[in-house]
């Protein structure tokens, strides 16, 4: 699901899970929800509640250094198996080769947590050879769009629950790639099943009422009307837009069209031409791609799609006043509709 350089968050939940503790985690990226994850799973299946208040150390990287932290390591646990030293904030951490030396030779009765956020550390450098002889080395990206439904639904599926298809795309489309907000959001729909008659699959309407986005317009609805080249349902969700400016955010919408256009365009050079061909050119589930892909590419021609694309470029740069037009973004909307449909 969440493709990382080497090992994976999986691999380190399944061999933290085994029992099987490595003395040094350095988890670093720029996708902070992975980092706090492992860091918190590692820190819960290695010490009790109990031997947390003795054997629980937490440094942050703006007010300690390397020294310290390898201080804090060689210290040997009381009465517990082991202790773990959690580094927060270690991008920012001072005097890092102090490091390098503890890495020669561990203290195995401690677990060193570093979380780096917001970069990596270099793979060349010998800190990172280091840590890679002894412990792990792990790497948090950020998902591209295209893997935030897998992430979705492992989410839900892990709480017990299921997601339908629709709700999936409606939640990726509005929220977005920040995973933090992401299992938020899934969160309070997983609360609100729970308090409810037994219903376990989230759909488009428990979004609706819990969150507040629209079951029927939002940018996924009008990417689909598009895609059939309903006249009436694009315009329909255009006009609530226009007249829900508090729902209603352009340059979310023209990055969604955007997304959209590129991937049909992209599906016109599929090596090969069969549903499932298109779909795993593209990356995406046969759902995605018969509901909004492959109708598109009967409606629409590559050259079509090249205009649209331009179109939407440059309705993207009328929004932030290039042109010098005063022209509101309900309206810079419907334009842009009128322009992809005819």
């Amino acid at each position: 699901m969440a493709k990382k350089t080497g090992i994976s968050y999986e691999d380190i939940v399944r061999q933290v899970q085994a029992g099987d503790f490595k003395p040094v985690y350095y988890l670093m990226g720029d996708e902070s929800y992975y980092i706090d994850r492992v860091s918190d799973y590692i820190v819960s299946k290695a010490l009790t509640e109990d031997e947390k208040d003795f054997n629980l150390t937490i440094l942050y990287g703006p007010q300690t250094n390397g020294e310290e932290v390898v201080n804090a390591a060689k210290r040997y646990p009381m009465m517990a198996e082991r202790q773990v030293v959690l580094v927060r904030e270690a991008q920012t951490l001072e005097h890092r080769e102090a490091l390098g030396f503890y890495m020669q030779k561990p203290l195995m009765s401690t677990i060193l947590i570093i979380c780096h956020k917001n970069g990596t550390l270099d793979r060349r450098t010998k800190l990172a050879n280091e840590i890679q002889k002894v412990g792990i080395l792990f790497e948090s990206r950020k998902l591209y769009d295209r893997e935030l439904p897998a992430f979705v639904s492992s989410y839900v599926r892990r709480k017990q629950f299921a997601i339908t298809p629709e709700a999936c795309m409606i939640i990726c489309e509005n929220v977005g790639a920040d995973l933090n907000r992401l299992a938020g959001e899934l969160d309070k729909l997983i609360v609100a099943l729970s308090n409810g008659e037994g219903k376990r699959t989230i759909d488009p309407q428990l979004i609706q009422d819990n969150i507040g986005i629209s079951k029927d317009y939002n940018a996924f609805e009008l990417v689909a009307a598009l895609a059939m080249k309903d006249v009436m349902k694009a315009y329909r969700i255009v006009k609530y837009f226009d007249s829900n400016p508090k729902n209603f955010a352009l340059q979310p919408v023209l990055a969604t069209l955007f997304k959209f256009f590129t991937q049909l365009m992209l599906a016109y050079y599929s090596p090969v031409k069969t549903d499932e061909g298109i779909a795993a050119w593209l990356e995406l589930s046969l759902w995605q791609a018969r509901r909004d892909v492959l109708p598109a590419m009967r409606n629409y021609t590559a050259m079509h799609v090249f205009n649209i694309l331009d179109e939407i470029r440059q309705t993207d740069a009328a929004s932030k006043g290039v042109g010098g037009l005063k022209t509101t973004d309900g309206d810079l909307l419907k334009e842009l509709v009128f322009r992809i449909l005819h």
